[in-house]
């Protein structure tokens, strides 16, 4: 049992993330990898063959050692900073210090096929963090960045409610929704946990980070000494197909004798946010075209829209993403 311990200062400065944190995604994911929860049982064997196909398993293999599925896990490898591009996140990972390194790796058991690299790493040798640096990119690159889309659209509907529930009820409504694992009897949030720790607060404030790889149960830094952060899974759609691809020419036509050509060719560039005008451009159609099919497009689910400044954006659902991909 996980037992974090609130005062009226910390519930002030609880933060409510709105985005996936790549760092905490690819750990997680790894843990996927390696033992597999049943709604990720697809992925994992398609990440697997993937990693196999482009020569990138012992990449998979290294990572597994240093972050496993079960116990603990060095903090140093999902940063306080929560930074929001992975290439940054990376550079914070391997930059370090030696110190750091050797406390939080040495906790480790070892690894099974790691050889020497565990050591090499918690001694801070150039040549192992460049490795490990090489695993990582090679790992994301491979099995991840195929899903990012997918997974943080998802993730933003959620959060989007958690957002809602924060301005309209304050922090405590948030902490009372984060899922059959948690219970929030305050000033105490209790978390289901393989071991039993009791976390106070003293007026840090905690950071709510959402996962989509992790599945479990919420989880936090090893050390109390770090920044107090809580990842907790979303609620996941029962409809994600990882395995699944889109067919090409045939899909694209029963695509459009569904929706008509116009409305289908909408639909199908949404995959990154337009704005009206940009649709306009990408589809070759009036802006007030547009307008009208992103209008019946929003109504069936199929598309989001919203207001940016002076600019109104669109993107498509995951229902439309599966209509879109033959699911």
């Amino acid at each position: 049992m996980l037992r974090i311990h609130f005062t009226a200062t910390d519930l002030v400065r609880t933060r409510v993330g709105t985005r996936l944190d790549p760092m905490w995604e690819l750990v997680l994911s790894v843990h996927q990898v390696a033992r597999p929860e049943s709604y990720f049982g697809s992925w994992s064997r398609l990440a697997r063959r993937r990693l196999v196909q482009a020569g990138t398993i012992r990449d998979a293999e290294l990572l597994a050692v240093l972050t496993p599925a079960r116990g603990y896990f060095p903090d140093f490898l999902t940063p306080a900073a929560l930074p929001t591009q992975f290439e940054a996140g990376v550079e914070t990972v391997l930059s370090t210090s030696k110190q750091r390194l050797r406390a939080e790796v040495g906790r480790l058991d070892g690894g099974r096929g790691a050889g020497p690299w565990l050591d090499d790493v918690a001694a801070g040798r150039p040549a192992a963090l460049h490795r490990l640096g090489v695993a990582m990119r090679r790992y994301h690159g491979t099995v991840m960045t195929p899903h990012v889309d997918q997974a943080a659209e998802i993730t933003g509907r959620w959060v989007a409610g958690l957002a809602h529930r924060t301005l309209a009820h304050g922090v405590d409504a948030v902490l009372s929704t984060l899922g059959p694992k948690t219970r929030w009897r305050a000033p105490v949030l209790e978390v289901d946990y393989p071991v039993t720790r009791d976390v106070h607060l003293d007026g840090r404030g905690l950071s709510l980070v959402p996962t989509f790889f992790g599945i479990n149960h919420p989880i936090t830094l090893a050390d109390p000494e770090l920044q107090p952060v809580l990842v907790y899974p979303v609620s996941r759609e029962p409809f994600w197909r990882p395995d699944r691809h889109p067919s090409d020419r045939q899909q694209a036509d029963a695509l459009s004798e569904l929706l008509g050509p116009t409305r289908a060719a909408v639909l199908r560039v949404l995959d990154t946010e337009l704005s009206t005008t940009a649709l306009a451009a990408r589809t070759a159609t009036s802006p007030s075209s547009v307008s009208r099919h992103t209008a019946v497009l929003r109504r069936a689910g199929l598309i989001t829209t919203w207001r940016s400044g002076t600019s109104v954006l669109h993107l498509r659902t995951t229902m439309g993403n599966e209509l879109v991909h033959g699911r």
